[in-house]
């Protein structure tokens, strides 16, 4: 059995956003740095409009969104040519390694996701990559 003795939940506040070396707004959540997280971290990430990442994958780390509110595309794989639409209320799940790059098509309408990533360090895992960003994405 566990020795939960020493251990306590951590509520954290949300903060002031800041930008992320994908070239994003976040607002932290949970963390090694927040909260002592050993296995994860989980955040709000704002695309805003006509926002684009910068491409980019997470060196052994998984990643999972979901979609608040507005939609995004993305693009993702070797080379960055498969892409795929989400939108509000969707999950979306990114293996470890995968390059990809996020994009938020709409000129007024921010997209929001709650992302949760098996990396408790937020940004350590953020590898950029020399991929020239393909551009938007057709439906």
């Amino acid at each position: 059995m566990n020795d939960t003795s020493q251990q306590a939940c951590v509520i954290i506040h949300r903060g002031e956003p800041h930008r992320g070396k994908q070239a994003l707004q976040y607002f932290e959540g949970v963390s090694s740095e927040t909260a002592g997280s050993k296995g994860l971290c989980m955040h709000l990430v704002t695309i805003p409009p006509e926002g684009r990442a910068k491409p980019h994958l997470h060196r052994s780390h998984e990643s999972a969104v979901y979609v608040l509110s507005g939609e995004a595309g993305m693009w993702y794989g070797d080379g960055l040519h498969e892409h795929a639409w989400m939108k509000a209320g969707d999950f979306v799940y990114i293996p470890a390694n995968l390059p990809h790059l996020p994009y938020n098509p709409s000129s007024t309408v921010p997209c929001v996701g709650l992302i949760a990533r098996t990396d408790p360090d937020e940004q350590e895992s953020v590898t950029l990559l020399e991929i020239a960003d393909p551009g938007i994405g057709q439906r």
